[in-house]
């Protein structure tokens, strides 16, 4: 079935109905009444609840209990806010879930099945025995606010205010939230570049912005510039900017950055830039948007612990802002936790004091993990595009013969016991990624080359 949504003479797609909606309700009307294991994909528990059967109970005439009819009574429809009715289970959720039921060896979801630091986790452990164990300051320990702001002139050359500029929250996706829900009113415009990381979507839905979109396509995923400039206007609010970018691993060049800037200081936009994945930058260096000329107090810069630390269930994160945009990130965040874990703060600032030879030793690290599994891909007969940054590596996976990349996906898992994550729920028109999955090499060599080798033995071209 083929699910599009209109574009404008552009060539930009407006906001409709989101993915999850589009792409997996009419989906799921044919597979619910399905019992094959391939279904379970793209079922949604909470799509369709499931109705219990009436039945009739009789109790015979020797049983203590008089004879009775009872009827099951069906269990209440689920119940959801609209402007959420359309986000379902998350791909994530449902492809960890699988990996376990088909003990499959997960390259979907971005979390490293290695630790982080000891002398990380030790700090954690010692504010814990020294007491600090109630609620923290709402917008972050003040050592950890000062971690940040150090960390930040460091690799941008800005001096921030540690308390009036820098919002410590319960990780990066807590960060976008009370960016977007803090600065976003219903009806702006906020422009996305897809694919892009899914909460972002659900969380303008949420503030009730009006989406637009800007395909990034392979080989490259470069900005279309031309494109990009018909759809900023002054009814722009702000534009997202994940870089290095997830799902694809590609880096926004200089000339990206800069063109983005001129948009946004032309038409009076604002910037929010996801940039979690900063330290794993390996074939050109990292540029932050807040770091070019005049673009500082137009941007909120988000970034986070756990991709850098492995550290990722500790969720902490922060945004850096000039005053007047932290403010709204404030008033949201105050709302939405209040405040995040006080002892691994505390931890956090003890990370975020290591020394440059750490991020060295890091990049060198996942850059044989790279290797690994790049070669491994291009082995068994993916077309592999190139991932500049984070630890994402996405693949045409067409050569296979699966009419897209769900399809591949269950049949990755089933048959062949490994877990990729289908690109097409990172699309508001889901039908732009059916030909994309993407693989996570944040695992150790042995958990690498183990799913390069099932894919070598078990996976075969239809």
């Amino acid at each position: 079935m083929i699910l599009s949504s209109p574009f404008t003479a552009s060539g930009a797609h407006h906001y409709e109905m989101p993915l999850s909606l589009r792409s997996f309700t009419s989906l799921n009307r044919a597979l619910l009444s399905s019992s094959s294991p391939s279904s379970l994909l793209l079922r949604r528990s909470s799509l369709v609840p499931t109705m219990a059967a009436s039945s009739t109970t009789t109790v015979s005439s020797t049983d203590a209990a008089p004879q009775l009819n009872q009827s099951t009574p069906s269990p209440p429809p689920v119940q959801v806010a609209k402007r959420l009715e359309k986000f379902k289970t998350t791909i994530f959720t449902q492809m960890s879930s699988l990996a376990i039921k088909h003990n499959a060896i997960n390259l979907g979801q971005g979390f490293p099945n290695f630790d982080g630091l000891d002398f990380v986790k030790d700090a954690a452990i010692e504010a814990i025995k020294a007491g600090k164990n109630q609620y923290a300051r709402g917008y972050g320990v003040p050592d950890l606010n000062s971690a940040i702001a150090s960390r930040f002139q460091k690799d941008t050359g800005l001096i921030v205010d540690p308390e009036k500029e820098v919002t410590v929250t319960s990780g990066c996706t807590e960060a976008i939230a009370a960016t977007i829900l803090g600065l976003v009113n219903p009806g702006d415009e906020v422009v996305l570049f897809a694919p892009f990381y899914d909460s972002y979507e659900a969380v303008l839905s949420m503030a009730g912005a009006n989406i637009k979109c800007i395909t990034l396509c392979p080989p490259d995923f470069a900005v279309p510039l031309e494109q990009l400039k018909s759809v900023v206007s002054a009814n722009t609010k702000a534009i997202i900017i994940n870089t290095p970018h997830n799902p694809t691993g590609k880096m926004f060049t200089r000339e990206e950055l800069e063109f983005i800037a001129q948009l946004c200081k032309e038409n009076d936009v604002l910037v929010f830039t996801d940039e979690v994945y900063d330290k794993l930058s390996f074939e050109m260096d990292h540029i932050s948007m807040a770091s070019l000329p005049g673009m500082f107090n137009r941007t909120v810069t988000l970034n986070s612990l756990g991709k850098t630390f492995s550290l990722t269930g500790w969720k902490i994160g922060w945004a850096v802002a000039p005053p007047h945009l932290t403010w709204g990130v404030r008033q949201a965040h105050s709302f939405l936790t209040f405040a995040t874990s006080t002892p691994m703060q505390f931890a956090a600032a003890t990370a975020l004091q290591t020394s440059d030879s750490y991020y060295e030793e890091l990049k060198r690290d996942y850059l044989a993990k790279k290797a690994i599994l790049v070669e491994g891909l291009e082995a068994v007969g993916f077309v592999v595009y190139p991932s500049s940054g984070t630890y994402f590596v996405v693949v045409d996976h067409t050569p296979f013969g699966f009419e897209n990349d769900v399809a591949f996906c269950e049949h990755l898992i089933e048959e062949v016991g490994v877990v990729a994550i289908p690109t097409s729920v990172f699309y508001l028109n889901p039908e732009e990624g059916k030909n994309l999955v993407r693989f996570t090499f944040c695992k150790d060599e042995a958990t690498l080359r183990g799913a390069v080798e099932r894919m070598k033995h078990k996976l075969r071209k239809r």
